[in-house]
């Protein structure tokens, strides 16, 4: 099993302790709300999970982190479980005449015909062998009537942000026309906006900074509430979530109308601040930004809210600061929204990254590595640390620099030495 999937175990097993970590349900009605069901675990399957598991889950958690809720290594890592050929055919055979029976029924069924053997034929090898050859899946048929849409809105603030993307006014760079995206955050209950930016792209690297300023300026949230946008879904954004404690919520596809706050937001944004730039355009991105941030504070966080019995955003949120929870360290945005990749050093210490060369220590030579990147620099990690920095090739430098021996180089032989002396 490798460091991705490990992660993205982990991350499972965080999206189903955190309503309990945040507070968002009571356990007993949870556990009660989880007995029997199955869930789609990332490598294992098809499974149910006992209440007592989910427990020392979060007991792990709580003590120490997201990295206690990675599986243990196995330790006999690197040896073959794989079954023969024929076997393979057989099994694949088997499914093809029961496509309608769920993996986990086909497996028992597999064992208790004597074709495979429990002990030696786990059920992740099975589900993986049919997954290889799209034999796994099963139509999915929602037997749920849409549900009644209620209005609703939490009684304390940063218990929930709504977070989204709207697409902002076209402004003049290098004399150039360019579209502008603006991503923003709400505070269900204050209406206060934690943070917020226009981009000329839609990439992850808005939503990270958007995200890291929010954070330092108005504290942490419980949960993060955001469509199903791409940036929304990344794996970076998901696997920070999990490390601060954050549970990150999705809407039904297609259904915007579920994050009302932040789409109101959007529309005032369009009828009071884009008429003032209609008036007095703006030259720049960042002239364009400080007139926003300037507008938000001035203007929309100082304006009495009819949903705020009155009060302003500004108000509410300041009400009721004893609530918020800040960042301790905030130095630790600066490793958990990193982007993430693995790769296998090369003979010669080096790996590629997004086409290009980077050296890493001679000591990672054939290893797997997990690396991490910002917007300048690449880092070594380990179960969750930085060891070192990958820095870009020079092969003009290296032309000039004198190379200590390769780890995997062979000694001279001792009288290859003695030669060498009496020359």
């Amino acid at each position: 099993m490798d460091e991705k999937t490990r992660e993205e175990i982990a991350l499972f097993r965080y999206g189903l302790i955190a309503p309990l970590l945040n507070g968002q349900q009571e356990s007993k009605e949870y556990f009660e709300e989880l007995e029997g069901k199955i869930h789609q675990i990332p490598y294992y399957g098809e499974r149910k999970i006992a209440t007592k598991t989910i427990k020392e889950w979060l007991l792990n958690y709580r003590r120490n982190g997201f990295e206690a809720l990675k599986p243990k290594r196995r330790s006999d890592r690197g040896d073959s479980r794989r079954f023969s050929p024929e076997d393979k055919d057989q099994i694949l055979a088997i499914r093809k005449e029961f496509l309608h029976m769920p993996v986990s029924v086909f497996y028992e069924q597999l064992v208790k015909s004597g074709e495979i053997n429990k002990n030696q034929v786990s059920y992740s090898t099975i589900n993986r062998l049919l997954k290889k050859h799209k034999l796994s899946g099963k139509d999915h048929k929602s037997f749920h009537s849409e549900k009644e849409r209620k209005r609703f809105a939490y009684d304390k603030v940063n218990i929930l942000w709504q977070a989204d993307l709207s697409h902002g006014p076209y402004i003049s760079i290098d004399g150039k026309m360019k579209k502008t995206f603006l991503i923003a955050y709400i505070d269900d209950c204050s209406r206060v906006v934690p943070y917020a930016q226009f981009f000329i792209s839609e990439k992850f690297d808005g939503l990270r900074e958007v995200t890291k300023e929010a954070l330092i300026r108005r504290g942490k949230p419980k949960i993060i509430y955001a469509d199903n946008g791409k940036i929304y879904r990344s794996e970076t954004l998901q696997y920070a979530c999990a490390q601060l404690g954050i549970t990150l919520a999705h809407t039904q596809p297609y259904d915007p109308k579920a994050k009302g706050k932040i789409e109101r937001f959007f529309k005032t944004v369009q009828t009071r601040f884009y008429p003032l730039l209609q008036a007095d355009p703006v030259s720049s991105l960042e002239k364009l930004n400080e007139r926003f941030w300037r507008w938000l504070e001035e203007d929309y966080h100082r304006k009495e809210h009819a949903s705020l019995s009155g009060k302003t955003p500004h108000e509410v949120f300041q009400s009721q600061l004893d609530q918020v929870t800040f960042l301790e360290d905030i130095e630790i945005l600066d490793t958990v929204f990193l982007k993430r990749a693995e790769r296998k050093v090369k003979l010669d210490g080096t790996v590629t990254l997004n086409k290009q060369l980077y050296e890493v220590p001679a000591s990672y030579i054939g290893q797997k590595i997990e690396l991490r990147i910002d917007e300048t620099k690449v880092y070594i990690f380990e179960d969750g640390k930085k060891l070192a920095e990958a820095v870009p090739v020079s092969f003009h430098d290296n032309a000039h620099v004198k190379r200590n021996q390769s780890p995997f180089a062979i000694p001279n032989h001792p009288l290859d030495r003695e030669g060498e002396d009496n020359v």
